[in-house]
């Protein structure tokens, strides 16, 4: 097999990650030789990051939630990285400040629901996220890449398997171009940042388990994602982390094709299944710390298939539109039973949940701004805030699937993004960065994806360049 090329730095993955490693890399070796690697064609560059609206844990003065990684302790039941996740909260101001110096814009625009970005109590402050969402990101660092030369933008192009030298230390990449061909890119250093195994269905069926196959993928760019980085990490006897049987899952209107259609404002509703029985304490928490768990268990026990239900009270919600991303209206009618029929869900058994959930619905002021404490009483399951009656037309009702965002389980790291064995020995000259590298147990506290996508590729980058 031949070499084609020779470089500094080879990254296979053109998302938040391996942007951030190449640019970092790229600014701190003037003249360095660098490739970044993209399955996909040139317009559908940056896998799972093009497509994510991207919010972002931080407030306007950019600043990360301080409360986050106790949090991740918590949830995970202590099996979550802790320095890591510290590491990424002193990191947070350093990582806006690189996508910002580089032409992506941050906004802060007013959300309709109440959140926990901040961290502590539920507030109505404006989440932060890029305008332009996840491809904002990626068309601003690509473009500095574009300009910087020595570099290579390489895309419709596999990653293969990862070589070494005779002592182990990683030396390049083979890869496999659209003619077939197989081709080794010599390096210096590899950084992976292709993303977890959400596009690999034997992948999934093999970590997840059964059903893997009737996940729909939340957004194209993911299908991408085959677990490519995994794969060629382990068979150098890299060590894991995060939970394998895990997944980030989202609810997502079944009506459209359009990408990442999750229902975020559903506090005033309730969820029913295909029979029409409701599954879920729709308030248990505010929608950044539900959304999650709802869709999961729509996949897991309720066969892919559930029903957001409101009335005119959430129509009322100003703004509450924003938090709809589908772009098919939600079903409206008159009554229960019309809307049932327009949804195709059994009428008088939607009537009859409507009634038992209003007669249990208890006093007080419905406040979608914070935990109001208006809950159900004697009915199972609870509804444990914003429990307001259904009884005000018209009603509106959104048919739901659950959609795979990312898997849990990926690489275990270092805290200079370096992979490791299983001894925590790191292997010469791989790092991996993003959603390929495995944090999460039980819960992924959300708005922090991108982030440490963006943060530990910088890391990489930065690592690799001092090395060199």
């Amino acid at each position: 097999m031949k070499t084609v090329q020779e470089y500094d730095l080879v990254v296979v993955g053109h998302g938040a990650a391996g942007l951030a490693a190449a640019v970092t890399y790229a600014e701190a070796r003037e003249g360095a030789r660098i490739a970044v690697l993209e399955r996909a064609p040139r317009e559908e560059r940056g896998g799972a990051t093009r497509w994510t609206g991207a919010f972002l844990r931080v407030t306007e003065d950019r600043t990360f939630d301080h409360e986050w990684p106790e949090r991740m302790r918590r949830v995970s039941g202590g099996l979550a990285d802790y320095e890591y996740c510290r590491l990424l909260d002193r990191e947070v101001p350093t990582t806006l400040r690189f996508i910002e110096e580089r032409g992506v814009r941050l906004v802060f625009e007013e959300f309709p629901f109440a959140h926990t970005f901040d961290g502590g109590p539920a507030t109505m402050h404006p989440p932060g996220r890029p305008e332009g969402g996840g491809k904002a990101i990626v068309e601003a660092l690509s473009a500095v890449l574009e300009r910087t030369p020595g570099v290579d933008l390489r895309y419709r192009t596999e990653a293969v398997r990862l070589t070494v030298s005779d002592e182990g230390a990683v030396d390049g990449v083979v890869v496999r171009g659209t003619d077939g061909l197989l081709v080794r890119l010599a390096a210096r250093d590899v950084v992976l940042a292709c993303g977890g195994f959400e596009g690999s269905v034997e992948m999934l069926t093999r970590y997840v388990g059964p059903k893997a196959c009737d996940l729909p993928l939340i957004a194209p760019g993911i299908a991408n994602n085959r677990g490519d980085g995994l794969r060629m990490a382990m068979e150098l006897g890299a060590d894991t982390a995060g939970q394998f049987d895990m997944i980030h899952a989202e609810p997502v209107d079944r009506r459209t094709s359009s990408a990442d259609a999750v229902i975020y404002g559903y506090t005033g509703g309730i969820f029913v299944n295909g029979r029409a029985e409701r599954f879920y304490d729709e308030g248990r928490d505010t929608w950044d710390n539900t959304f999650e768990h709802i869709g999961f268990e729509i996949w897991r026990n309720q066969d892919q298939e559930a029903y957001w239900i409101a009335d005119a009270k959430t129509l009322a919600i100003p703004g509450w539109e924003s938090a709809v991303l589908s772009d098919v209206p939600p079903e409206r009618a008159d009554t229960i039973g019309d809307l049932a029929r327009r949804l195709g869900l059994d009428a008088e058994a939607l009537e009859k949940t409507v009634a038992e959930f209003n007669a249990a619905c208890g006093p007080g002021e419905f406040d979608v701004r914070r935990l109001d404490g208006k809950a159900t009483t004697g009915l199972t399951p609870p509804k444990s805030n914003w429990a307001t009656p259904l009884d005000t037309p018209p009603f509106i009702g959104i048919p739901l699937t659950a959609a795979i965002t990312f898997t849990y389980g990926g690489v275990r790291t270092d805290l200079d993004a370096r992979v490791v064995t299983p001894a925590g020995t790191p292997i010469p000259h791989l790092y991996a960065a993003g959603e390929l590298t495995g944090l999460f147990y039980h819960e992924y506290p959300p708005a922090t994806s991108v982030l440490r996508s963006l943060t530990f590729g910088r890391i990489a980058g930065a690592h690799a360049a001092r090395q060199a």
